[in-house]
C-alpha cells in the first residue's frame, strides 16, 4: 500500500494549469493524442552489462520517499511498501515461483498440496541457516502461525487465510494452547490442515504462509511486545543473501553478506539503502549518487529517461490506485467489518456518480506520461487470465454522473450550486489524500474540481494533504473526519481479493461487507475453483459485483521504472527479487 508522487518543481504551475483544463474540459471521453506516452512492453526487467565484474564493492540504492520508514523489518509485522523495499536484500521467502507466480521447487522449501485431504506439506531443504548461524527448523515454519493467530498479536495479518487453518479459531480465542491443524512431521517438515482448499494456494501469498520466523530469537519476547522489539527494529535475523548490519531509523540501512546463505556467500562487500525525498531524487540520480532507485516517480519520467550512465528497467506493477468510500468501522475484538447503513457514503448512487466524474485515462496520460492508465476492475490486467475485460469501469461521463445524482434525489435546493442530500440536508464530503511530491496537491485539486462539476461539495479532510503515516493511521482507525480517500494497493502475486476485501480483513479499509460479497469471495477460494473455468467465472462475478457496488473504485493501473547505473551487473527486477541480490555484481569501483 503506497502512494506515488511527483512532478518538476519549476514547471509545475504552468503544466498543471494545462493538465487540469485538459482533464476536466470534456463532458465524456478524453483527447490525449498530443501526449507522448511510453510502451511498458518495450522495457526489460533484466540489466544488460557484459563487462567483467570487479571483486566486491558497495551497491548504493535509493528509496524515493517523502516519509521516514517505520522500520518494522519482519514479514509478520511490516505494514507498508517502504519497509518492504528495505527488506529486499535480507528477508527471503520460503518458496521460488514461475512467471505465473506458481510455487516451484527451487527455493529454501518445497510445497506439496493434498487437495482431497485438505493438507499442505512444507519441507525445508537441508542446511538452511539463519544469519546468526542457527539452523532454520520446522519450529520456525510453524511459529508465524502461532504469533499471527495469537490474541496478543499486534500486527495486521490475521485474516481469512489464517482462519482457514483447522484449530486456529480455538487457538485465537484462547481455548487451546496449540493449533490442532499444524503438525510437526520432523525437524524440517510441517503439515498444515485447512478447512477448505483453493487454487490460490499453488501461488505465492495464496493462502499458504510463505515466510519463516526465527523462534529462537522471538520465543522469550512476549507477543504483545514483539513489534517494538530490537529483533524487529534493530537486529533482524534473516536467511536472505545479506543481513541488516546497521539501521539508522527512518533514514538508511546497511547490509553485509550473509556468510551462512544456502547458495554461498554473495558477491558484494556491502549494500546501502537510503531514504531520498522525491523532490531531489532526479537530481541525485543525475549526480550519480545511487546505483538503483526503488519507487522512482513516473510523472516526471521525461526529466530522467535519457540519463547518461543509466538504463531504465520497467515492468507492470502489482498494484493499483483507488478511491475508497468509508462505509463503516472495523471491530477489532470480533475481527470483522461492521457496516454503518447511515454512513454519509452509504448510497451506492452517490459513489457511482463520483466515479463517473473522474477522467482517469487523461490523468494517466498527462500526469504520468502514459506509465499509468485508467483502471476498470480490482484485478489488474497483469493477471491476464483473471482480469475481466468485459467490465469497462467508471469511464468519464459528467452528464451520466449528474443524471445519477438527479435520479437519486441529490438536488440543489438552496440555489448555491451545490447539491443537498435526498433529505434536503447540506452535504459536505471530506476527502483524505496523501502528501508527497509535487503532483499530490494538483491531483487532489483535480478530483475536488471534478466532483464540484457535478454539484458535490467535497473538501480536503483536515484542510490539507496528509503525511503518509498519519494518513494510514486515520484510515486504519476509521477516523470520522474521513468520508472518501485516495490510496493504492500493492497486490499479492496470488490475486485472490479476500485479504483486502473480506469481512474479516483488517485491510478492508472501506469497511464494506455483504452476504453476496462473502459468497463471491468464498467461490473464488473454493475447491471448485481448482477447475480453471470455474475459477475464471468466480473472479469475473466478483469484479462485476464490486463495479456495481463501488465500495472502492480503481482509478489507475501502474507501471514501474527503475534507473540502474551502468556499472551494475547480473540483476533482474523480479517481483520477489530478494534472492536476485545474491547475483548482483559491479563492473567498476565508481559510478
Amino acid at each position: 500500500m503506497k502512494n506515488k508522487k511527483l512532478l518538476g518543481l519549476i514547471t509545475l504551475t504552468a503544466v498543471m494549469a494545462v493538465t487540469l483544463a485538459a482533464c476536466g474540459g470534456k463532458k465524456s471521453g478524453s483527447d490525449n493524442k498530443n501526449v507522448k506516452t511510453e510502451d511498458i512492453s518495450k522495457f526489460t526487467m533484466k540489466v544488460k552489462n557484459d563487462k567483467e565484474a570487479i571483486k566486491g564493492g558497495t551497491l548504493d540504492v535509493a528509496v524515493a520517499s517523502d516519509t521516514q520508514f517505520k522500520g518494522l523489518f519482519s514479514e509478520v509485522y511490516y505494514e507498508d511498501a517502504y519497509d518492504n523495499y528495505y527488506m529486499k536484500p535480507s528477508h527471503e521467502g520460503l518458496f521460488s515461483y514461475d512467471d505465473d507466480f506458481v510455487i516451484t521447487g527451487e527455493g529454501v522449501a518445497t510445497l506439496d498440496l493434498d487437495v482431497d485431504a485438505k493438507k499442505a506439506t512444507i519441507k525445508l531443504k537441508k542446511d538452511i541457516k539463519w544469519s546468526d548461524g542457527q539452523p532454520v527448523t520446522a519450529d520456525d515454519l510453524s511459529y508465524p502461525y502461532e504469533v499471527i493467530g495469537n490474541k496478543d498479536y499486534t500486527g495486521i495479518r490475521y485474516d481469512d487465510d489464517f482462519m482457514n487453518v483447522v484449530g486456529m479459531d480455538e487457538y485465537h480465542a484462547g481455548k487451546a494452547d496449540t493449533i490442532s491443524g499444524i503438525k510437526k512431521v520432523d525437524d524440517q517438515t510441517i503439515e498444515v490442515t485447512y478447512k477448505e482448499m483453493n487454487p490460490g494456494m499453488l501461488q505465492l501469498s495464496g493462502g499458504v504462509y510463505t515466510n519463516a520466523m526465527p523462534k529462537h530469537v522471538f520465543k522469550d519476547i512476549p507477543i504483545k511486545d514483539q513489534q517494538a522489539s530490537e529483533a524487529v527494529r534493530k537486529n533482524p535475523v534473516t536467511f536472505g543473501p545479506y543481513y541488516m548490519s546497521k539501521i539508522v531509523t527512518g533514514e538508511s540501512v546497511e547490509y553485509l553478506p550473509n556468510e551462512h546463505y544456502y547458495k554461498g556467500k554473495p558477491k558484494l562487500d556491502k549494500i546501502v539503502f537510503t531514504n531520498v525525498p522525491t523532490a531531489s531524487i532526479v537530481e541525485a540520480v543525475k549526480a550519480k549518487k545511487y546505483d538503483m532507485v526503488y519507487s522512482m516517480p513516473t510523472d516526471n519520467y521525461p526529466t530522467y529517461k535519457d540519463l547518461e550512465g543509466y538504463q531504465m528497467l520497467g515492468r507492470e506493477e502489482l498494484a493499483y490506485t483507488y478511491i475508497g468510500f468509508k462505509l463503516g468501522t472495523y471491530d477489532k475484538e470480533k475481527g470483522e467489518v461492521v457496516m454503518n447503513p447511515n454512513a454519509k457514503m452509504a448510497d451506492v448512487k452517490l459513489r457511482q456518480a463520483m466515479g463517473y466524474a473522474m477522467d482517469n485515462d487523461a490523468i494517466g496520460q498527462k500526469f504520468y506520461n502514459g506509465l499509468r492508465s485508467g483502471a476498470t476492475t480490482l484485478i489488474p490486467p497483469i493477471f491476464k487470465t483473471l482480469h475481466d475485460t468485459d467490465v469497462k469501469g467508471y469511464q468519464y461521463d459528467l452528464d451520466k454522473a449528474k443524471k445519477i445524482l438527479d435520479d437519486a434525489g441529490y438536488k440543489d435546493t438552496d440555489g448555491d450550486g451545490l447539491r443537498e442530500n435526498p433529505k434536503g440536508e447540506k452535504l459536505t464530503i471530506n476527502f483524505a489524500s496523501m502528501a508527497g511530491g509535487e503532483t499530490a496537491q494538483p491531483l487532489a485539486d483535480y478530483y475536488l474540481q471534478q466532483w464540484k462539476e457535478i454539484g458535490l461539495d467535497v473538501k480536503l479532510a483536515t484542510g490539507r494533504l496528509i503525511d503518509f503515516q498519519a494518513f494510514y493511521d486515520k484510515i486504519k482507525n476509521d477516523d470520522p473526519e474521513v468520508d472518501v480517500f485516495q490510496a493504492a494497493w500493492g497486490v499479492n502475486s496470488a490475486p485472490s481479493p479476500g485479504g483486502l476485501y473480506s469481512r474479516n480483513a483488517a485491510f478492508n479499509y472501506s469497511r464494506f461487507a455483504s452476504e453476496e460479497n462473502d459468497k463471491l469471495l468464498k467461490d473464488i477460494d473454493s475447491k471448485a475453483s481448482f477447475d480453471d473455468t470455474k475459477r475464471k467465472e468466480a473472479y469475473d462475478a466478483w469484479q462485476k459485483y464490486m463495479f456495481e457496488e463501488a465500495p472502492v473504485i480503481p482509478t489507475l493501473y501502474r507501471n514501474q521504472i527503475m534507473p540502474v547505473n551502468e556499472r551494475v551487473k547480473s540483476f533482474t527486477w523480479n517481483y520477489e527479487e530478494t534472492s536476485d541480490f545474491y547475483d548482483v555484481e559491479l563492473t567498476a569501483e565508481k559510478r
